[in-house]
């Protein structure tokens, strides 16, 4: 039923002039060239008889001093279509002030079911529009995924040779400074020492010979036997003549005795 107007009342009968009457007020003129369908005793019906979304206004007169039910209200949402109208006006045979006793909670009533923009009318009426958007529908937020800021790397530009910062002092190699000391293979603390050679041979323990290193002497480094020319500074057997490595190191009898 495209372009419908649909009419209701808790009455018994409803006078088609009060339905043109309330077209009137909705500021639709036109309307008046419509058929309106007109149900009397909406209050008792648990289902209105309209197709759903089939009408674009529905204007429900009211007799009782009580406020419309809730399962009317639904039914009347069901059957407007999206952005349809819904007016709710006092009959001309209601009580003096009736009806503004629940003009408050009938504007409450409209909200929950799910209208909006309700309006309150001059002559006792209220009037509200069905959503565009489905009751209860919901959709799934879209998460913006923000990826980090891509750097440019230009790869004709020219790279740097860090060669290119050094002097040719900087290539020469660096020369040490000769110690206090002789120098040689084996190095002696000077009379006058000042590097720390004298305080590090101070430290060096002098080891004594035992009867097994005079009876069957050994050597790790394999020069103890050729000489004290061969010898390291802490080896046990300087002073001692050269001899054969196994064999017993035979001293002779003035080894002892002093040069002078």
């Amino acid at each position: 039923m495209d372009g419908a107007v649909l009419a209701c009342t808790d009455g018994a009968v409803l006078p088609v002039s009060q339905v043109f009457d309330a077209i009137r007020e909705l500021g639709n003129g036109g309307l008046e060239q419509w058929d309106p369908l007109v149900l009397t005793s909406a209050s008792l019906l648990s289902k209105l008889p309209v197709d759903s979304s089939s009408v674009d206004f529905v204007i429900l007169i009211w007799l009782s001093i009580d406020c419309p039910v809730d399962q009317l209200i639904q039914e009347i949402l069901r059957v407007l279509k999206v952005d349809g109208t819904i007016l709710i006006r006092k009959s001309s045979q209601s009580a003096v002030g009736s009806f503004d006793k629940i003009i408050s909670s009938l504007e409450n009533k409209l909200l929950l079911a799910g209208f909006t923009e309700p309006q309150v009318l001059q002559s006792a009426g209220i009037k509200a529009k069905k959503p565009s958007w489905k009751i209860g529908s919901s959709f799934a937020l879209k998460k913006v995924i923000r990826s980090s800021p891509k750097m440019q790397i230009d790869f004709d530009s020219d790279l740097i040779d860090e060669d290119s910062f050094l002097t040719e002092e900087d290539l020469k190699k660096p020369q040490l400074p000769p110690g206090d000391c002789e120098i040689g293979s084996t190095r002696k603390a000077c009379k006058n020492c000042t590097c720390g050679r004298a305080e590090e041979e101070e430290k060096v323990l002098k080891l004594g010979l035992t009867t097994e290193q005079i009876d069957n002497p050994q050597s790790a480094c394999g020069n103890c036997g050729l000489g004290d020319a061969f010898r390291c500074s802490t080896c046990p057997y300087k002073g001692l003549p050269a001899f054969k490595l196994g064999e017993k190191v035979a001293l002779s009898g003035n080894f002892l005795a002093a040069d002078i």
